[in-house]
């Protein structure tokens, strides 16, 4: 694992710090929806206040695109991070210039100072050297604890971090030490499980995966690309036939690399895609032609569980069917609960990342039982794809 520097190696008493955060919270007419991000945050900056340090928070929040747009101001966030802080929030109703400079010089130690939106001025997205010194300008020191914006070169991002000195947060140090245990030098044996729609979208990914695991899983809609691919007849299914050539070619990387692939062997199938409609289940080479198929069977889930517990490391991302619509969430279910078990009682290390993903766990009831869930969306998956992210190839440097 590359080296970075922690709050470990950070004396915060009476300095200013900057701390790139992701506040870009589910809202709904105003309110707060999910305060997830809000409380894995929590504990940085409350840390670093301790401490007597004078932090000073900067996120985007939307796609303002460089203008103001007061439905994405960040204001709504002061009252919610105050609470999960249990001390006050400024706010200032800008991120650099004058105003911020003079809200970021009055700071106290221990004082908390939220800025207004960094997607307000175009320079954000444009990694523009001015914007990333306007940043620099405000702080003596640079935190990053937003992973799930580290793949994003911005300026609050990456610009920033080339300017100051440049530490992980206790969130981002959790992320880089969890992906690490998945696949940077992860025990063996390694299992991924990767469920989705298309395969199109995961190209990447599945190409990574094969490399990197000794057994992978594959679930969800683009299971049936694969086995069509294979020459079953999928009826109504889901699936891209246009990239079963894609699929065959990503089927013989695995064989070479000697990674096993786990394809259904059964599925649950329904004449339509609705809450609690008639099932039935059937092998891959027996899906009736009126009929799609919504969910993997429970022989596929056998298999899965077999190989779990031979396991060390779980990489999870993507549910094995249309989890979101009952009954077809009964493998993900079943197989969620199955790690969850394996990581309390085994040890098996089980990482899991994603939007779907994440409300898969939950919806399992799984969500606090696993080694580590991130909530980092796009850039746990391109860090799955073996991708550089900016952000935290920024702190890489810096160290």
């Amino acid at each position: 694992m590359a080296r970075f520097r922690t709050l470990d190696d950070l004396d915060p008493k009476g300095r200013r710090i900057l701390l790139r955060a992701d506040l870009n919270l589910p809202m709904r007419d105003g309110v707060i929806t999910d305060r997830t991000r809000i409380e894995r945050l929590a504990p940085t900056v409350q840390e670093l206040a301790e401490k007597g340090g004078r932090v000073i928070l900067c996120s985007h929040f939307d796609r303002p695109k460089g203008k103001r747009v007061p439905e994405m101001s960040l204001k709504p966030m002061q009252e919610a991070l105050a609470q999960a802080l249990s001390r006050p929030v400024a706010f200032v109703d800008d991120c650099i210039g004058p105003e911020a400079e003079a809200a970021a010089a009055r700071l106290q130690d221990g004082e908390v100072l939220l800025l207004e939106n960094t997607r307000y001025h175009a320079g954000e997205e444009a990694n523009d050297p001015a914007m990333a010194a306007a940043l620099a300008k405000l702080a003596d020191v640079y935190v990053n604890d937003a992973f799930s914006a580290a793949h994003r070169a911005h300026a609050s991002t990456e610009g920033v971090a080339r300017l100051l000195p440049s530490y992980a947060g206790r969130l981002m140090q959790a992320e880089l030490e969890a992906l690490d245990a998945a696949l940077g030098n992860p025990a063996r044996p390694v299992v991924a499980i990767v469920g989705g729609a298309k395969v199109s979208t995961k190209l990447d990914l599945l190409g990574n995966m094969v490399k990197r695991v000794d057994v992978l899983v594959i679930g969800g809609a683009m299971a049936n690309t694969f086995l069509g691919a294979q020459g079953h007849a999928m009826g109504k299914s889901l699936q891209e036939a246009g990239m079963y050539d894609t699929a065959r070619a990503i089927l013989e990387t695995a064989r070479t690399a000697n990674c096993e692939i786990i394809l259904p062997s059964d599925l649950m199938v329904a004449a339509a895609f609705a809450a609690n409609v008639p099932t039935r289940e059937v092998g891959v080479d027996a899906v009736p032609a009126e009929m799609m198929a919504l969910d993997v069977g429970p022989d596929t889930v056998a298999a899965i569980e077999a190989r779990l517990r031979q396991a060390s490391t779980l990489v999870w991302n993507g549910p094995l069917g249309a989890f979101e619509t009952p009954p077809f969430d009964a493998a993900t279910v079943a197989v969620a609960q199955s790690v969850a078990g394996l990581t309390q009682s085994m040890g098996l290390k089980s990482i899991a990342g994603g939007g779907d993903t994440v409300a898969a766990l939950k919806h399992a009831g799984v969500e606090e039982r696993m080694t580590y869930v991130s909530a980092a969306g796009g850039a746990f998956l391109e860090w799955l794809e073996g991708k550089t992210l900016p952000g935290v190839a920024a702190l890489e440097t810096a160290a």
